[in-house]
């Protein structure tokens, strides 16, 4: 069938009249808009289902999240094995419909005799993670968008673990959506199946929260915050939980603490704690109070940036890999001073500083690696019943405090930076400090992300051809070291090219190149499965024997990187 072909299916009765005049004009005036709406369906990728908003199988709309939705029904039925009473909890963010959209879904699902839970109004996306298990329900979801553009909404699907889906349940759900028509969405309500759910949810988490966060740190008084939500969901849950843990100077950037109400994100240029552009106005404001450390989140929390002093007083922003380094450090020193008992893990994913592998071999404990996307780490948790999950992250701004949350978590995580920023500052030290501390101890990594962006069509076919000529003509040398190792995470395969010994990878297969040189040095390519994207992760290092070297060893790598950014023509 046709891209034309599909469009015109959207003229029948099923759809508003308003879908319909749509359409209508794409089919009459705009053909090469009209296919990239209808040329292909939404899928679900490491975040669930992402898009622009819009009429359009392509798109984010009432049908696309009604078919989702009754193909979840239908799944959730043929497998109720038990026939017992099905529920589903609801949360979404302050995106442009995400509250209409959100309430369609919710429909959807009491449509098909299923008891709906949803917040009424926003939440954080940690928190219905941890609702889906709090309330014991079978599925759960959260209309965002994370932190993609204002044009953007999306879907993103918890199990009864409150981990987003992962294979088989993924593909069986898929399955049974696109075995669907549109015409058989059932859209008749049952609102009597339809429950608010507010402050006993938010009161438990908050309390979770801070149990799992909290240190018992010294000089909670003395420290200053400043903390902005960027224009999201966190304004309902960081200031609580940081209130209830005994945090008092807390300065939150009121132009980014209200929601906006149509998306549009209008201080910022994208509502994402990894551009350093979101948190101008907090560093200002930080440079203004001389307040010790600036943490803002994305629209739905579960990402945040953090900048801390440096050893000149000067604010710097950290990236996720050392944020992750340091927090579970942290975590691990803690847990050390209590007592390990030898069942304990950390986790990462495969595109994440090498580093927290090294902390883990300090520690003696499992730092177990996944695909990128938290879905794989909060499964972790499931497949490994009898260890005990300490912490884990990726290099996206994300991570994830013990296990009463199955994703990633900036609501606690910022607690625990704090945590950890007012013991080092009562100590007579600092966040940064720490930092460099663990470098002395493991060795100075350094990363760098570069996304290419690729819209539409023929993007995807360009993003496709990207990885075509890597597997074709992989690098032999890499800055001047030998490429010793290719990891193809699409067969399953690593291969030393020194000896042609191959080796299977125990993870499931995804679309990610890996070249590893002798000296350590790392480049990862793996097109985004949420975002028109190919990344490429860079990393790199050396030996770190005292403090004073520090700016020299880091002026070394990141001349380094600046070179494999050449090598591979991405700058």
């Amino acid at each position: 069938m046709t891209y034309i072909d599909q469009a015109k299916q959207w003229l029948g009765s099923t759809f508003d009249n308003d879908t319909k005049s749509k359409i209508q004009q794409l089919l009459d005036t705009n053909p090469e808009e009209l296919e990239d709406r209808f040329y292909k369906d939404l899928e679900f990728g490491t975040g669930g289902m992402r898009g622009v908003m819009g009429v359009g199988t392509n798109r984010i709309n009432t049908y696309t999240l009604g078919r989702n939705t009754q193909g979840i029904c239908n799944y959730l039925h043929a497998n109720n094995t038990e026939n017992k009473e099905l529920s589903v909890v609801i949360a979404y963010d302050c995106r442009h419909q995400s509250d209409t959209l959100a309430q369609c879904v919710a429909e959807v699902f009491s449509a098909n005799d299923i008891q709906v839970y949803i917040f009424s109004s926003l939440r954080t996306t940690p928190e219905l993670s941890f609702a889906v298990r709090h309330l014991n329900c079978d599925i759960g979801i959260v209309l965002t968008a994370s932190h993609n553009p204002p044009e953007y909404n999306g879907y993103k699907v918890y199990n009864n673990e409150g981990g987003q889906i992962v294979p088989p349940q993924d593909q069986e759900i898929i399955s049974a959506i696109n075995q669907l028509s549109f015409e058989e969405i059932n859209f008749s309500a049952r609102h009597e199946l339809i429950q608010r759910i507010d402050e006993r949810i938010d009161e438990a988490f908050f309390e979770a929260s801070v149990n799992a966060g909290s240190f018992n740190a010294d000089g909670k008084n003395n420290l200053s915050i400043v903390f902005t939500p960027i224009h999201g969901t966190s304004i309902t849950a960081i200031p609580q939980v940081l209130q209830k843990a005994g945090y008092e100077k807390v300065t939150v950037i009121k132009e980014q603490a209200e929601p906006n109400g149509n998306g549009a994100f209008p201080t910022v240029v994208s509502p994402n704690p990894e551009e350093a552009e979101a948190l101008d106005l907090a560093l200002k404001k930080a440079d203004e109070i001389g307040a010790d450390i600036v943490i803002g989140t994305d629209p739905d929390s579960d990402r945040l940036g953090i900048a801390v002093r440096d050893a000149n007083n000067k604010m710097i922003l950290l990236n996720g890999n050392q944020t992750m380094v340091v927090m579970t450090q942290f975590l691990l020193e803690k847990a050390h001073q209590k007592g390990l008992k030898g069942n304990e893990f950390i986790a990462s994913t495969i595109v994440s500083t090498p580093m927290i592998q090294e902390i883990a071999k300090k520690y003696d404990l499992e730092c177990k690696i996944s695909l990128t996307g938290f879905k794989w780490i909060g499964k972790m948790i499931t497949d490994f019943p009898e260890l005990k999950f300490i912490g884990g992250g990726e290099e996206s701004y994300g991570y994830m405090v013990a296990d009463f949350v199955r994703d990633k978590d900036a609501v606690t995580s910022t607690l625990l930076a704090c945590e950890i920023a007012s013991q080092c500052k009562a100590n007579g030290s600092s966040f940064y400090d720490y930092l460099i501390d663990c470098y002395l101890k493991y060795g100075l990594y350094q990363e760098k992300l570069v996304s290419i962006t690729k819209k539409g069509k023929k993007g995807a076919e360009e993003i496709e051809q990207m990885m075509l000529n890597f597997e074709q003509s992989p690098p032999s040398a890499i800055a001047g070291s030998k490429v010793k190792f290719f990891e193809d995470y699409a067969t399953s395969q690593k291969t030393n090219l020194f000896s042609g010994e191959k080796t299977g990878i125990a993870l499931p297969k995804s679309k990610v190149f890996i070249f590893e040189t002798e000296d350590g040095t790392r480049v990862a390519a793996r097109p985004s499965g949420t975002e028109p994207k190919i990344k490429f992760y860079i990393s790199v290092n050396t030996s770190l024997n005292s403090r004073e070297d520090y700016p020299m060893k880091q002026e070394e790598l990141e001349t380094k990187i600046n070179a494999i950014l050449t090598e591979f023509k991405l700058n």
